[in-house]
């Protein structure tokens, strides 16, 4: 049994309280909080895009903190769950590793290349795990492309378009802000990153074009360049100014026998596909993938099931690895890069 500390009592930092609640093999023993009331139990203010709103909570046995370095002195902590915004979790987990504790963040990793390195020495120097919370693996559409490549039913990968775009998150005052949230590059695009890093391997160079605001990548696409030279792979993503699609994400992925298609929206305030998960194949059929689930909360707990199991194992996680959340980072950095220069960046 793992026993966790979560820092960081808002949305995220429930929907990991509430997911933590499913498994047999993890604990929550603590939570770090500076609203008080929170820690009383008290939840009813969080809401979400997703999941549940918040409510009265029981929080009977566990320890409430409101000084984070009280809660990482606690020995019965194994594990600190940091979901607090993502300009603080390079410090913290650096801190948290220092004091002999596991690390689970939230994505993004840090907000750059130098803070994810520090985070990956702290790790190795206190022979601890240092995972990173990139969900995207986990929900069905993702979780099938990821097996269906895996397995290699349809031969070889030969590339791929991703999609993520959502309406300007107008109610976030901190969202344009390159040391505190980084935009839709590092709080957006960062989960195609993370899944073209996954599933290709690392680019070698990138171009992207498009439009940028506060001096960060606001709408754009970028083409990827890999030392398998048969790949093409490409990605759209960032924001629009009009409201009525508050979120569309999607791919094509090509294989050498087969094309996996897929395509979500939120239009109006409604969401639905606008093209199913369906797997062309060599026969000319068109077969609707069989998911499971559906439900956002279905993919934090899986995910969160693999933090459990690779802690308590201690093996490596291939998803939720340091290594694979810097790579993310770095691909959305050489992004914004070239949309800068309005040239090609070599990775």
């Amino acid at each position: 049994m793992i026993r966790v500390g979560i820092a960081g009592v808002g949305f995220m930092g429930m929907i990991h309280y509430l997911s933590y609640q499913k498994l047999k093999d993890a604990k929550v023993v603590a939570l770090c909080e500076q609203n008080e009331k929170r820690l009383t139990g008290d939840w009813r203010d969080i809401k979400g895009n997703f999941g549940p709103s918040g409510e009265m909570m029981d929080l009977s046995g566990v320890k409430t903190y409101t000084r984070l370095e009280e809660m990482l002195a606690d020995d019965a902590v194994d594990v600190v769950d940091i979901t607090l915004p993502p300009s603080l979790h390079a410090d913290i987990a650096v801190d948290a590793l220092a004091q002999g504790k596991h690390v689970f963040t939230e994505k993004p990793m840090a907000m750059t290349v130098g803070d994810c390195d520090r985070m990956v020495d702290a790790a190795k120097k206190a022979n601890r795990q240092l995972l990173v919370g990139h969900v995207l693996p986990y929900f069905p559409e993702y979780a099938w492309a990821l097996r269906t490549i895996r397995s290699g039913q349809y031969g070889k990968l030969v590339g791929g378009s991703f999609r993520r775009v959502i309406s300007d998150p107008m109610w976030l005052s901190n969202y344009w802000f390159a040391d505190q949230v980084g935009g839709p590059m590092l709080d957006l695009h960062i989960h195609d990153a993370h899944f073209i890093r996954l599933a290709f391997g690392m680019p070698t160079s990138v171009v992207t074009r498009g439009s940028m605001k506060n001096g960060l990548a606001k709408n754009w696409h970028s083409l990827f360049n890999f030392e398998d030279a048969s790949y093409a792979v490409h990605a759209t993503s960032g924001t629009i100014d009009q409201q009525g699609r508050g979120f569309n994400h999607g791919f094509e992925i090509h294989l050498e026998k087969a094309t996996m298609l897929f395509e979500f929206a939120v239009i109006g305030g409604e969401g639905r596909y606008l093209c199913e998960p369906t797997l062309l194949d060599a026969e000319g059929n068109a077969t609707p993938a069989k998911l499971s689930g559906g439900d956002p909360m279905d993919g934090f707990e899986a995910e969160l099931r693999e933090v459990a199991t690779c802690i308590g194992e201690n093996r490596p996680s291939d998803i939720l690895g340091c290594d694979l959340a810097r790579d993310a980072i770095v691909l959305c950095h050489k992004q914004s890069e070239s949309l800068a220069k309005g040239e090609p960046v070599g990775i």
